[in-house]
């Protein structure tokens, strides 16, 4: 199994660069690959800021992404929760922190948005302070 870097995901999913983007490709078709959360949270940043990606974009490349049978994900339960949410309207880092925290027994914020947010998405405790 390959862990892999943000950079070789947004390689693949971007597919940019002449000599990038062909090998990650390689790496996927080559490699079990193994996604921790915070690559694709990083990956949902970038291709938001850097590329100006349509939430629906980000969504669908994400969702294809962790659906690969060559992929795993780690806690791959909150990942598909955080994805379904971010589809509805949550702020994907908002949603991946609340999906991750699922055994507590709330989230707890300041932010009001986030709080809505999550009311309106079903998606999980939020106390909002």
């Amino acid at each position: 199994m390959l862990a892999v870097d943000t950079n070789v995901v947004v390689r693949l999913l971007a597919d940019d660069d002449p000599q990038q983007s062909p090998s990650a490709r390689r790496l996927f078709q080559q490699h079990t690959i193994y996604l921790v959360k915070t690559v694709l949270l990083e990956t949902e940043w970038v291709l938001r800021k850097t590329y100006a990606c349509s939430r629906h974009e980000i969504h669908q490349r994400l969702l294809t992404l962790v659906s690969l049978p060559q992929v795993e994900v780690e806690q791959a339960h909150a990942v598909v929760h955080a994805l379904a949410w971010f589809a509805q309207g949550m702020d994907f880092a908002d949603a991946l922190h609340l999906a991750t925290s699922d055994d507590c027994d709330a989230f707890a914020t300041f932010d009001r948005k986030l709080a809505a947010a999550a009311k309106k998405a079903k998606a999980g405790k939020v106390k909002a302070l």
